[in-house]
């Protein structure tokens, strides 16, 4: 692992001396595949920069998104088909630029019982993730597409620290699971409300939005 990786939580120096010993950096470009569906999974990522979106698809080929992972965090489905050695029913795409640490799956089982932060690191990141998915179920059966639409707007925001959200109508209406003449629909009404300027394949959020 890089010397210059960083975490923003508390491990046991022992536990961050085997994280470079064993851990792999790896970066990714926008758009890679880190984790795809059916491909059985060897390494847990733990993201170090930038940030990745993790998908899930239907029977009928549709998809759905169902987290971001940022600074520190890492995927709790990873981590259970590692350990389980199933194949993978997610995706994980990078958001722009990626840094991960890949956590080879042989060392998942020998540090939760061997070093209590990453015990309780791993724990947490189930919770999060549980808490993530349920607020998805909960904007899928509850929240109109607007304020979906918005919502998934300023998460992005909140990810890239940048009012400039790249992504086009496609991208966000496959991660919001409607259509793109819908998702077009809404954006004009926002750009019309003064609250966004719409560019090709990019969105500039501005002061009213907030």
């Amino acid at each position: 692992m890089n010397e210059s990786a960083r975490l923003d939580f508390v491990l046991e120096p022992a536990l961050m001396e085997e994280i470079k010993e064993f851990g792999e950096m790896r970066s990714f470009k926008d758009g890679d595949i880190i984790i795809d569906y059916g491909k059985y999974i060897r390494m847990m990522p733990l993201v170090v920069k930038g940030s990745l979106k993790v998908l899930k698809r239907n029977d009928n080929g549709n998809e759905i998104l169902l987290y971001y992972l940022s600074s520190s965090e890492t995927c709790s489905m990873a981590y259970s088909c590692c350990l389980e050695e199933k194949k993978s029913e997610v995706k994980a795409i990078a958001e722009g630029d990626l840094e991960i640490i890949a956590i080879p799956h042989n060392k998942l089982d020998e540090w939760l019982c061997k070093y209590p932060s990453w015990k309780n690191y791993i724990l947490r990141s189930f919770n999060e993730r549980f808490s993530e998915l349920l607020k998805s179920i909960e904007s899928i059966a509850f929240l109109k597409l607007d304020e979906r639409l918005i919502a998934y707007l300023k998460e992005k925001k909140r990810l890239s620290g940048s009012n400039v959200i790249k992504a086009s109508h496609y991208q966000i209406a496959d991660e919001l699971a409607t259509s793109r003449v819908v998702v077009s629909r809404l954006l004009k009404l926002l750009e019309n409300d003064g609250k966004v300027l719409l560019y090709r394949n990019e969105i500039k959020l501005l002061q009213e939005f907030s």
